[in-house]
């Protein structure tokens, strides 16, 4: 049985992550999304919040599980008992970043093997970040959030003072 790893602070999930998170389930026995408890960003969703947003979006893939996390990536994935890391690719500017992060982990995690997805056309657009900025301008996000999540993303924004 081979587990996979889609780690991340998901904050919120997007349409793009669950792109890669279907066609990683469709080629490992388990994938498991760990959500970054503290990554060094500032986040708009509390870790409970971004679980249950995960958790809700992946309801109907039965061969992927939504869990927190803290510490070294390579660690979890350990904890886990997963052989390989998934990551996503929108663009060749991602590269740089995510080729540096790959040998500290190769380094760490000798036997951790990454997988990377070339984000799918529609979604190469995509960031958790940049979305966030279109919600708080009041900007429709249909098609590039799954439902509940744009619904949630939009409440937080309202309820913040002017």
């Amino acid at each position: 049985m081979i587990t996979a790893i889609y780690a991340g602070s998901f904050d919120p999930i997007t349409n793009g992550h669950l792109d890669i998170i279907k066609r990683a389930s469709s080629l490992f026995d388990e994938l498991i999304v760990g959500i970054y408890d503290r990554p060094r960003k500032n986040l708009l969703f509390t870790i409970d919040e971004r679980v249950k947003l995960a958790k809700e979006a992946v309801k109907d893939m039965p061969k992927v599980k939504v869990v927190s996390y803290s510490g070294l990536t390579v660690e979890f994935a350990k904890e886990v008992g997963a052989k390989v890391m998934v990551r996503g690719l929108r663009m060749s500017s991602d590269f740089e970043g995510e080729f540096e992060m790959a040998m500290m982990n190769k380094k760490l995690a000798p036997d951790l093997e990454l997988v990377c997805f070339m984000t799918s056309l529609q979604y190469q657009f995509l960031s958790s970040s940049l979305l966030k900025e279109v919600a708080q301008l009041g900007g429709c996000l249909e098609e590039m959030l799954p439902g509940h999540v744009a619904k949630a993303l939009t409440a937080k924004y309202a309820s913040k003072p002017c």
